[in-house]
């Protein structure tokens, strides 16, 4: 992966293309597909995918390039209604992204009904005031007859990439021409610390389910780039609690070494070299009510 460098960026602008660009944002209620289809669409894992709500927190830019377009995704975090500090900080994410798109994507799963959250989610979209698309997700499973008679309704699956090129073409047709914002081959604003401690994170979901998700959070204490042929990184998982701390390393280390290892692995595939993972455990208590670090950690 190439990081954005705005001092690169800046100094060659001059000549850069023109096409349709624009920012969209990408709204939605948790597990609806919408990290698949920003994966699928870009070719790079951008998103961390889970069966575990609120899995994306932070506003995650995708930089989608082809002939005609560039279009920059803002994958939101899951917008709900709540009155705790860390949900209401990951619901301001989701809001603020709203108000910098030209279009909004709003995905709806179409295996599941809709109900009070679906309700809330459509009266923030409508107060935006942004033009918007109504995306249905999971086409390829979905048993519920949709209306698409609306041009600005469609449905897709990221697994078949059915309706991929229709909603494309949509976007496009919304968006400005005018100097791409990015050079084409970026396809994402993520750091290299960013992308670790996501790829450890989903690795801590996938294994722990609903034990402890959102007590954890990961820290990339350190990237050693020095050597060409391999990548040393010491990264640590954060629970709030000593007996979450243990859940995580598990019966005689066994859990946090496999984390540890399903990480380094995909870790070699994105970054295209050999890794070494030094990954460990740490209890801080109770980060989750602790205002000044989550204002941290969302900025």
């Amino acid at each position: 992966m190439k990081e954005l460098n705005l001092q690169e960026i800046l100094e060659n602008t001059s000549d850069l293309k023109e096409k349709k660009v624009g920012y969209v944002a990408v709204v939605w209620r948790p597990n609806v597909g919408k990290s698949s289809f920003l994966n699928e669409l870009i070719g790079e894992k951008i998103s961390i995918t889970s069966d575990v709500p609120q899995t994306t927190r932070n506003k995650i830019l995708a930089i989608y390039n082809d002939d005609i377009s560039q279009i920059i995704f803002f994958d939101t975090p899951w917008i709900h209604e709540s009155n705790k500090m860390f949900n209401e900080e990951i619901n301001n994410q989701a809001i603020s992204s709203l108000s910098d798109a030209e279009l909004i994507l709003y995905f709806i799963d179409s295996t599941r009904p809709s109900g009070s959250e679906e309700a809330y989610i459509r009266d923030i979209v409508t107060r935006s005031g942004a033009p918007t698309l109504r995306v249905y997700t999971k086409a390829d499973i979905s048993s519920t007859s949709m209306d698409l008679s609306d041009k600005h309704t469609f449905s897709i699956s990221s697994v078949t990439r059915e309706g991929f090129s229709e909603l494309l073409a949509h976007i496009q047709d919304r968006l400005p021409i005018g100097p791409i914002l990015f050079p084409e081959e970026y396809y994402t604003k993520q750091t290299m610390f960013f992308r670790v401690s996501e790829v450890i994170r989903e690795k801590v979901f996938f294994h722990t389910k609903q034990e402890l998700p959102h007590s954890i959070y990961i820290a990339v204490e350190e990237i050693d780039e020095s050597d060409p042929k391999l990548l040393r990184i010491v990264a640590y998982i954060y629970t709030e609690t000593e007996s979450q701390k243990y859940i995580v390393i598990g019966k005689s280390g066994k859990l946090i070494t496999k984390i540890g290892t399903e990480a380094r692995q995909e870790l070699e595939k994105i970054f295209d070299t050999k890794v070494f993972l030094a990954l460990r455990a740490k209890t801080k208590k109770w980060w989750r009510k602790d205002e000044k670090f989550l204002k941290n950690m969302f900025q």
